[in-house]
């Protein structure tokens, strides 16, 4: 039986917040478009990703964004799909027909969400503006400077703005300013193949090194053996031992030597940086931090009030809260490598427990979203003005961190 592929890049927002992925149709496992017909590959990636696949694992519950032509659409190839799990990405059209307004106009009273790809400025689009929801603009093609005028015309109608091809983090910086809301391209998330999701090695031991912090009493001999088998990992270790030593020579004769020297909470923070750096890459160092901010400010949280009683957990459920934009997997798959005590499995998977409600206090205000924490802050008896001083102190925290690594 012939092997099929799908290629997916991550929409973030500008939280860097995974809103969904876009589909992209592949013949081989080479990450290359293959020379077919635009119809062609949008009929396949839809039997591929409905038929033989699911939608929802594919892109974890999150929106998947898939091309559809004219003539996919004539065909109501869309209403494969429930509406609420896909963007209809437009592609193949210079400019906009009489029958694919007419045609746009049916998706959208039906209720699906539609994305103008291949947007160029051009006023006749406009006429689509009224019936859709988001708008693609390929900043490698299109001059930002001059997109000011669409821009306020989008707000009417309350269209969001996609910026692809981002490249690097100035580049993302200027577009927020400029108006755009969502984010694609390399600087965030290259695409990625699936064919079947699988765990590396490397990230798996990753996860084993992380789960050790959950314990109360770190155990050195296994963590040493788990870093003994990356050299990366050995040589942060050793680095971290010489960076602690001040004024002393210290002979490190093995692993677990070197492990026992930084103490407990040393050797924390040491997984911490490890562990999210080896799982994430440089461009995706912003979610790492924020892992790291959670992780602290958790920890440091769970020491007042109702929450003294999950505190040995609060710190690796802080770390993991982003494991699933990282890694790019549902958080329920991933802890199937890692053996975790059962309130943090309930806590990043459903927010539950006492441990669950730190969490999405601590989340939830990270993201700025504080009216849906009053109730929270309340009942576990804390203050608004606490919770900033603990999240001041995390990012202090996390800063120090960056400087000593």
């Amino acid at each position: 039986m012939k092997k099929t592929y799908i290629a997916r890049q991550a929409v973030f927002n500008r939280k860097l917040e995974t809103i969904g992925y876009e589909l992209f149709f592949r013949d081989s496992a080479e990450n290359q478009f293959p020379e077919v017909d635009q119809d062609i590959a949008s009929s396949k990636l839809i039997i591929q990703n409905h038929i033989q696949s699911d939608i929802q694992t594919l892109c974890m519950g999150k929106l998947a964004f898939i091309n559809f032509t004219e003539n996919n659409l004539i065909h109501k190839f869309p209403l494969m799909f429930d509406k609420n799990l896909i963007v209809i990405e437009l592609v193949g059209n210079k400019q906009p027909s009489t029958n694919l307004v007419k045609i746009v106009k049916y998706y959208h009273e039906h209720g699906y969400k539609i994305a103008l790809t291949e947007y160029d400025l051009a006023l006749h689009w406009d006429v689509l503006f009224p019936y859709i929801d988001i708008v693609k603009v390929n900043i490698e093609k299109i001059n930002t400077k001059r997109l000011s005028p669409a821009v306020v015309r989008m707000k009417t109608f309350d269209i969001s703005i996609v910026a692809e091809r981002v490249e690097t983090r100035n580049q993302q910086q200027t577009l927020a300013e400029v108006g755009f809301n969502y984010f694609q391209g390399y600087f965030y998330h290259q695409t990625e193949m699936i064919e079947g999701q699988a765990l590396t090695t490397v990230k798996t031991m990753m996860l084993q090194l992380l789960s050790e912090t959950s314990h109360s009493t770190l155990d050195f001999g296994k963590v040493s053996q788990i870093i003994s088998q990356d050299v990366n990992l050995t040589i942060g270790l050793l680095k971290m031992v010489n960076n602690v030593s001040t004024g002393t020579d210290v002979e490190i004769e093995c692993l677990r030597q070197a492990a026992t020297y930084l103490g407990e909470e040393k050797l924390r923070q040491l997984i911490a940086i490890l562990a999210l750096s080896n799982l994430t890459s440089d461009k995706a160092d912003e979610v790492c931090k924020q892992a790291l901010i959670t992780g602290r400010m958790m920890q440091t949280l769970s020491a007042k009030n109702n929450f003294s009683s999950v505190k040995e957990f609060a710190f690796i459920t802080g770390l993991l809260s982003s494991i699933e934009v990282i890694l790019s997997m549902p958080v329920s798959e991933i802890l199937k490598t890692m053996p975790l005590a059962k309130p943090i499995e309930k806590a990043l998977i459903a927010n539950d427990g006492v441990l669950g409600d730190l969490l999405n206090l601590t989340t939830t205000f990270i993201s700025d979203n504080n009216q849906n924490i009053q109730q929270l802050i309340t009942t576990h008896g804390l203050s608004n003005e606490i919770i900033q001083q603990e999240f001041l102190d995390a990012c202090q925290w996390c800063h120090a961190l960056e400087l000593s690594s």
